[in-house]
């Protein structure tokens, strides 16, 4: 086969499933974004604004099964496009919701359909890297960062303009039905995921199976406790390095935000180049590796004190954790669509339930003892990272 013809092939494909990746953070950011306008709009309470919150992740934490027989039965194509649109339509409604009641059951769906997304490109994600031998999903998840800093900008582009929700919604609307057009005719098919024609056949008989979950594996379970504590790693970080910042290094009201930005940046740097390091020493030993240069860089952090140590350590939990659920996603969708939804929903229920509890923490114990359980999450995916069996290395470097 002509090498141009498989690269030019290998490129359309990446770039169709980054535009899913990219939508994702682009809806999610995008109403996240104009929450302050939705509660004095429909007079939320704080409670009822929590609950709201919870209300999308809760959603996406029990689509589980839903989504593990959706895959089996439409392929992950077909389950991105149709959640795709669920989420444009969703943000549509939301921009006319008339009261909490209703806002709270198309939040709830929005984060059934974000559940279904996930898992859907995450999917496209793996075959993409089987497919072509090159390792694409770090590179993958830093286009859903790109949606995020994309929906924020549009946020403050029409603020400028118009305080109404209804207008940015539908500016929003467009550009995600633009990024799900130009995604469409790249997306791979699941006959295309098979590398042989015995693959191509069992490709075509899962997609064919209407039977039950399967009992998940001890492997699949590593796996989910890999992806759990390395989103409550992740997440815990966005929430509360702000406020140690302020409170316990003593920063100036203007550099504890630094926090948040050195932690963004050095993930979304590392998740450029972690395909790289990824074909070079596979992905086993940058998930052992990178979580422990996140624990072990916070610990020493906490232990020093002050402002550039703190620093220091949530650069280190930026890089480290960087590529810990890109590699840990294409391992699960190596044993299936069923492993691929549970790893799916339990990362979402670490980035749900993780903050919380340090939260928790930190009011019995204090703010350095909670941050400390940060560093502790990150160790326990170094554990699991030694139990999980790898793919094999991709032999062709990133792109």
């Amino acid at each position: 086969m002509n090498v141009n013809r498989v690269r030019d092939e290998s490129q359309r494909a990446k770039w169709a499933i980054a535009a899913l990746f990219c939508f994702l953070g682009f809806q999610y950011a995008t109403w996240a974004s104009r929450l302050p306008t939705l509660k004095t709009r429909l007079d939320l309470s704080e409670e009822e604004l929590g609950l709201l919150l919870m209300a999308c992740g809760a959603g996406a934490a029990a689509s589980f099964p839903l989504v593990a027989y959706l895959m089996r039965r439409l392929g992950s194509r077909q389950l991105a496009l149709i959640s795709a649109l669920c989420l444009a339509a969703l943000l549509a409604a939301l921009s006319v919701t008339p009261n909490y009641a209703v806002t709270l059951l198309i939040i709830c769906c929005d984060g059934v359909a974000v559940g279904a997304l996930n898992v859907a490109m995450n999917a496209q994600g793996a075959a993409l890297e089987t497919k072509f031998q090159r390792t694409a999903m770090s590179q993958l998840h830093a286009t859903f960062s790109a949606g995020l800093l994309g929906a924020a900008l549009l946020a403050s582009g029409v603020n400028l303009v118009t305080s109404a929700v209804t207008a940015h919604f539908a500016a929003a609307v467009v550009l995600l039905m633009l990024l799900l057009a130009y995604a469409r005719p790249g997306l791979l098919t699941e006959v295309e995921h098979a590398q042989g024609e015995e693959d191509r056949k069992e490709a075509e008989e899962t997609k064919n199976r209407r039977t039950a979950l399967t009992i998940p594996s001890r492997m699949t379970l590593w796996m989910g406790c890999a992806m759990a504590f390395g989103t409550v790693t992740e997440g815990a970080m966005n929430d509360w390095s702000a406020l140690y910042m302020k409170d316990v290094a003593k920063a100036s009201a203007s550099v504890a935000p630094m926090g948040i930005a050195v932690v963004s940046v050095m993930m979304l740097l590392a998740r450029i180049f972690a395909d790289r390091w990824r074909s070079r020493w596979g992905d086993g030993h940058v998930v052992r590796v990178g979580s422990a240069v996140a624990g072990i860089g916070l610990a020493l952090a906490l232990l020093a004190g002050g402002v550039v140590p703190a620093l220091v350590g949530f650069a280190c939990v930026g890089l480290g954790a960087a590529a810990i659920t890109p590699c840990v996603y294409v391992a699960a969708a190596a044993k299936g669509s069923d492993a691929l939804a549970l790893v799916a929903a339990m990362g979402t229920t670490g980035l749900l339930v993780g903050p919380a509890v340090i939260g928790f923490i930190a009011g019995a114990a204090g703010l350095v003892p909670g941050m400390a359980a940060v560093a502790v999450s990150a160790l326990i995916v170094c554990l699991a990272a030694t139990r999980i069996r790898w793919g094999s290395l991709v032999p062709a470097t990133a792109e």
